[in-house]
């Protein structure tokens, strides 16, 4: 049994936080993450295209799973994007070091004062996180909004076409806060690389290193302290608690998926940071095989799928659909009448749409109302998420309402099935205290999504409040580890 003062299982934001934290306080920190690293080359080929998928596209997968690309047979092979299918939604997860970072579209987005008074509790203070905790995750990653000159090009045609509708209707508008180098892709404009992003690929990973993803920000820093290894190519498969402290059980693996060793970490301090789903998973199969017996009831509720949808409109102007990546501009109906709703304009080059359509996510105030549940006879978790729920089903008719109320072009399809955006299932405040210590396990912590206990990032993506929470933690944590 190898020994480790911390062991951090995921490395996406929460993942990422907890091993610089720790990192920077002195403490010898393993990071567990199962999918590999994926450094981009001046060969700008690192990750698969649309045009051109294969393994790397899928976790493990005979086929492609991304939104537009689904069933095209792939090698099986550790690749980036991993889609989950539970009861009622499928749900998408990055797969490899930096979790989520190397698929998402980079925005750091803040949720509004008030929604976010409606989806996290009343002690969670709005105005630490803005002065204190979002602003340090803004600041580690590096953010800015899309440049006057890019948003002029050609390529980003459909993010104006948005922000002119809205501003036509009165609906609010604005650019995100992207993590992004703004020069690499003025490179990509430029024909000096060759195009990733300003082609809309986003899914499999950016092959000019535009995206400011965690490998290269949080993770680099982390490992640089000396302190912090991470391991890719580590799949955890069960904890349990031992008189010392935490048994952590995993599987080294190639990048075909093949088990090579298996073996167990033991430590103290414990930190679960696998994800939304992964670490939900990771629980409830403890507590109900006996491994973590102490575990509240509450692991394993308020899951939801942050009210996302996927949205496709026609008829409108020239908006190079393909084209004008990441998603870079919003607009923000979170005063509608019928239910709040952010929807940001997103290039959906492998869906090979014509001119004036348009792809969006939408996101809503999705109630925490999914589950995780064990099946002793296949020793299995899943997720169930009541689809048809009328706290669910109204977020798309909130969709709908915009619509009508801009009163251009045609909406071919609102998707409801799927999230990228998982929240919850080890809620904040329940099943742990106000940081994510989890309730009955000294050294035993959440930092991840799993802890957003309300359904929703308040009609945002949760990638910067995920960072914020785990910030907020660490900064309670680290001080008792060191302390001893």
């Amino acid at each position: 049994m190898i020994e480790t003062e911390a062991l951090v299982v995921g490395s996406g934001f929460g993942g990422a936080v907890a091993a610089l934290r720790l990192g920077e306080a002195g403490v010898q920190t393993v990071v567990l993450e199962r999918g590999r690293r994926w450094p981009v080359t001046d060969a700008h080929d690192t990750f698969a295209t649309y045009g051109a998928p294969d393994g790397r596209a899928a976790w493990l997968s005979p086929v492609t799973v991304a939104p537009a690309q689904e069933g095209l047979p792939i090698d099986v092979y550790a690749g980036v994007l991993e889609r989950v299918k539970g009861n009622g939604v499928d749900v998408l997860t990055g797969v490899g070091v930096g979790g989520g970072s190397l698929v998402y579209n980079t925005v750091l987005y803040q949720p509004r004062r008030d929604l976010f008074a409606r989806a996290f509790p009343a002690w969670l203070d709005y105005d630490e996180l803005d002065d204190v905790w979002w602003p340090k995750v803004r600041e580690a990653v590096g953010v800015a909004e899309m440049p006057a000159d890019v948003l002029a090009h050609e390529h980003y045609r459909g993010q104006r076409v948005l922000l002119e509708e809205a501003g036509a209707a009165g609906i609010p508008a604005r650019l995100f806060e992207l993590g992004l180098d703004w020069d690499v892709i003025r490179a990509e404009l430029a024909g000096t690389i060759p195009p990733s992003l300003i082609a809309g690929e986003i899914w499999y990973g950016s092959n000019s290193g535009a995206k400011r993803s965690l490998d290269r920000t949080y993770l680099a820093r982390a490992e640089a302290t000396g302190h912090v290894e991470v391991l890719p190519l580590h799949v955890v498969t069960d904890v349990r608690e031992n008189g010392t402290g935490y048994v952590v059980a995993f599987n080294e693996i190639d990048d075909n998926g093949r088990v090579l060793a298996r073996r167990e970490f033991h430590t103290r301090h414990l930190f679960l940071a696998a994800g939304s789903v992964g670490t939900s998973k990771l629980l409830v199969r403890a507590r109900e095989t006996g491994a973590l017996p102490k575990l509240a009831e509450s692991v394993g509720t308020r899951w939801g799928a942050n009210g996302d949808l996927v949205i496709i409109r026609s008829g409108l102007p020239p908006t190079g659909p393909s084209e004008g990546g990441p998603a870079g501009a919003v607009l923000e109906d979170l005063d509608n009448p019928v239910a709040p709703i952010a929807m940001a304009a997103m290039p959906v080059p492998q869906a090979g749409m014509p001119e004036g359509f348009m792809g969006l996510i939408g996101m809503g105030l999705g109630p925490p109302k999914g589950t995780f549940g064990y099946d002793g006879r296949t020793d299995s978790v899943s997720l169930t998420w009541p689809s048809g729920d009328p706290e669910v089903t109204v977020i798309a008719d909130g969709a709908r309402s915009t619509f009508e109320r801009l009163g251009t072009g045609k909406v071919e399809a609102i998707d409801p099935g799927t999230t990228g955006h998982p929240c919850g299932g080890v809620p904040l405040g329940m099943a742990t205290d106000e940081y994510g210590r989890v309730n009955g396990y000294p050294g035993l912590y959440v930092v991840d999504g799993a802890l957003v206990p309300g359904g929703s990032a308040a009609c945002t993506n949760p990638a910067l409040t995920i960072g914020a929470l785990a910030e907020r933690a660490m900064a309670s944590i680290v001080p008792d580890i060191v302390e001893g």
